[in-house]
């Protein structure tokens, strides 16, 4: 299942997603994501999957490769489900049994949370899946360039995202040979008890650890060794350039902004 994480992978494409300014996609995703949580009917849900799944096309991508991209996090999305489903309350009563009941408005607001979590998720991974952490880190910090007057450490935060979306796959490839490791060894995490389970766990997170602070170390060592200073006089060799598809983009949220006000109940 590790293995199909998708979130801070970069695939390499000439489509359409790909060509667009890495600031123009940050700011998308970012008030894309604020018009999501107007979202409050079926049909204002539906649009938003027509709006995402045009986006995957734009970007030349697979649903199925996004879809197994949520099989790490289904555990999250099913938890927040059945929340709402036992304890939502409101509508026709649909279960009733002993001291628990199941109503028509909690199964609506479990699936609609859901779904909007899925489109969240799916339209991050689209960015993050076609744009290079390199392109990622200079757009964060251009985007946030005017703090630097506040005496912030742009640049160093836009680094440490980077280095964080890039290790996430890095580390779940590192997971999964551990736990093939462990296996091999005749470790099982995968059946038995809850208790027993945990305990399974113990020997997979402590060589997981060792590894990642291992990682961060080697790193640190060889930024020091080819002289990292932060921004101090550093020039970049790829230079972000808006051009008129991206102001294009960014125009296209009018439209969906308005359609979501008119579906709204």
């Amino acid at each position: 299942m590790l293995d199909k994480m998708v979130l801070g992978r970069y695939i390499p494409g000439n489509s359409y997603i790909h060509q667009l300014d890495p600031r123009m996609k940050f700011i998308f995703v970012f008030l894309f994501t604020i018009i999501i949580f107007l979202f409050n009917n079926w049909v204002t849900y539906a649009m938003g999957i027509i709006i995402t799944l045009i986006i995957m096309m734009l970007a030349k991508l697979k649903l199925s490769f996004l879809i197994n991209g949520l099989k790490p996090i289904l555990f999250i999305l099913l938890f927040t489900l059945l929340m709402h489903v036992f304890f939502t309350k409101g509508g026709v009563t649909l279960v009733e049994y002993k001291w628990f009941n199941i109503q028509s408005r909690g199964v609506e607001l479990g699936i609609q949370t859901v779904l909007r979590f899925v489109i969240i998720i799916f339209i991050t991974t689209i960015m993050t899946l076609t744009t290079s952490p390199i392109e990622l880190t200079d757009a964060i910090e251009s985007l946030f360039k005017p703090l630097k007057k506040l005496k912030l450490p742009v640049h160093e935060f836009a680094l440490m995202m980077s280095i964080s979306l890039r290790f996430i796959p890095t580390l779940m490839d590192e997971t999964t040979r551990v736990m093939n490791a462990q296996s091999a060894r005749g470790s099982d995490i995968q059946t038995g008890s809850l208790p027993k389970r945990i305990r399974a766990l113990m020997p997979l997170l402590i060589p997981l650890f060792i590894s990642a602070f291992k990682r961060a170390e080697e790193l640190a060592i060889a930024m020091e060794v080819r002289g990292y200073r932060g921004d101090i006089g550093r020039t970049k060799y790829k230079q972000l350039i808006w051009e008129r598809k991206d102001t294009n983009g960014l125009l296209m949220l009018i439209p969906i902004l308005l359609l979501t006000w008119l579906l709204r109940s």
